[in-house]
């Protein structure tokens, strides 16, 4: 096996190797970071910290227009997609300064409602968490090299609420007949033709800040990305994901929920918003925006100042938002819940 593939299978298949995440720093010295690093993940997001940075361009995910297909497993620790190696999904813009291309998505859970989330928003928890875990093609050549250097990983991370319905996505991880072919560790289930743009909420915002993988080695090479827009999935889809075990069938059961890590703390660092609180949620249109958040609203406004012909163009070629309708969920986290009113077109 290359060193590569072992680095790929150790990530993924990570075992319960020590009593748990406290204690992660002790047990292996190349794990050193997990009790030491000074910018480790997960954080509790105090949206009052947030600043509103107008230079953040849109976020942009491209799939090359393809359905995707892959394996999902049960890792024992949580549940884990691995795409195909074709078709490429990246994902650009934002706070990433390189194109990173899609490694894996990973589902954590909890043990009850509002309470699986590894990230906390106003502390806060939600009931799952998604993580898309990516790394930068650009300068590194795998995950493996890039979890050891600058610039290497972006994960994007969307919260999720149980609710009367369900993300159509998420519906697709999560019915009975797929749900239960990964009942136990280390089960896996090849799945395709499934559109992952369905995955995000018709129209978004992000907060991001610099932190590190949140299970071992804890490297510090992490841009998170945290989307603004929770997604629901049902009640029985959440007791599905509870009833899988962390053991193989032979052992005694042991519910998968719960294994995400504590929070560890911010400190100093900077978390960055791309919404602006003068002008709250604006409806836009616009083909991309499903996938591409918002344009930097204030960079256009300045341009209409000073030349209104080139904002007008750049308003037209961005799909700039240009109404205003209720509170950004940016500085109201209750929008976040189950019942928040999503954005359409005009």
């Amino acid at each position: 096996m290359s060193p590569s593939s072992y680095f790929q299978l150790h990530f993924l298949l990570f075992p319960l190797l020590s009593p748990g995440p406290p204690f992660w720093g002790l047990v292996n010295a190349a794990w050193s970071l997990c009790a030491v690093g000074k910018r480790q993940s997960p954080v509790d997001v105090e949206l009052k910290r947030v600043l509103y940075d107008p230079f953040l361009p849109p976020l942009r995910l491209s799939t090359g227009g393809e359905k995707l297909r892959g394996t999902l497993y049960n890792t024992g620790r949580h549940v884990s997609f691995l795409p195909a190696p074709r078709p490429v999904v990246n994902v650009s813009g934002g706070p990433l300064l390189y194109s990173h291309r899609l490694s894996e998505l990973r589902l954590l859970f909890g043990a009850r409602d509002g309470a699986g989330s590894e990230h906390q928003i106003n502390h806060q928890g939600f009931s799952a968490e998604v993580q898309l875990i990516h790394f930068n093609q650009e300068l590194y050549g795998n995950l493996s090299a890039a979890s050891r250097g600058p610039n290497g990983l972006a994960i994007l991370s969307l919260f999720v609420n149980v609710a009367g319905s369900s993300n159509p996505f998420l519906s697709r991880l999560l019915n009975r007949d797929t749900i239960t072919r990964i009942s136990y560790k280390n089960d896996a289930y090849f799945l395709q033709d499934l559109s992952l743009e369905l995955l995000f909420p018709e129209s978004f915002g992000f907060i991001t800040y610099q932190g590190s993988l949140s299970t071992p080695p804890c490297s510090e090479t992490v841009t998170w990305i945290l989307i603004d827009r929770a997604l629901n999935i049902t009640s029985l889809q959440m007791h599905s994901l509870r009833l899988l075990s962390q053991n193989p069938p032979s052992q005694i059961f042991q519910s998968l929920s719960g294994n995400g890590r504590p929070l560890q703390p911010l400190a100093h660092r900077a978390l960055r918003g791309n919404r602006d609180p003068r002008h709250p949620e604006r409806r836009c249109r616009g083909p991309n925006y499903r996938l591409h958040g918002f344009a930097a609203f204030w960079i256009l406004e300045a341009c209409k100042l000073r030349s209104p012909n080139l904002g007008q163009t750049l308003a037209r070629t961005t799909g700039v938002c240009r109404r205003q309708a209720s509170p950004s969920p940016l500085h109201e986290p209750m929008n976040l819940g189950a019942g928040a009113r999503r954005w359409r077109g005009l």
